[in-house]
């Protein structure tokens, strides 16, 4: 029996590798694969040239862990490297530009907030 469980898995029993619009793909098992603690610069050497999905397109480890400039955080386990992977990928990754779901329209470029409070 089927059941909505928050944790989908992929054809092959593993866990899916889609997060906020990003699929890390093989990347994902690599990086469960690895011994931790790593740094960024490790895990660039030894994946950088891994493909990430994005809904716009896709961006490769070395360009994403690349946007840390001279910072060389060290990653504790996969999950720390993961998350650091999702807070850097470009705006690929996000949706339509201006768009909100809460309705009404985009504050026009010149608007002052002039914003009433009842």
């Amino acid at each position: 029996m089927a059941t909505d469980d928050a944790s989908e898995t992929d054809g092959d029993g593993s866990e899916e590798s889609r997060q906020q619009g990003v699929e890390l793909g093989a990347l994902d098992d690599e990086l469960a694969a690895h011994d931790y603690p790593a740094t960024a610069d490790a895990l660039v050497a030894e994946y950088g040239d891994y493909e990430i999905d994005l809904p716009g397109g896709s961006q490769r480890l070395d360009e994403v862990l690349g946007l840390l400039e001279g910072d060389d955080p060290e990653y504790a386990d996969a999950e720390a490297a993961r998350q650091a992977i999702y807070a850097l990928v470009g705006s690929e990754a996000v949706g339509r530009d201006d768009y909100s779901d809460r309705g009404g329209s985009a504050p026009e470029e010149g608007d002052d907030g002039d914003d009433e409070s009842f």
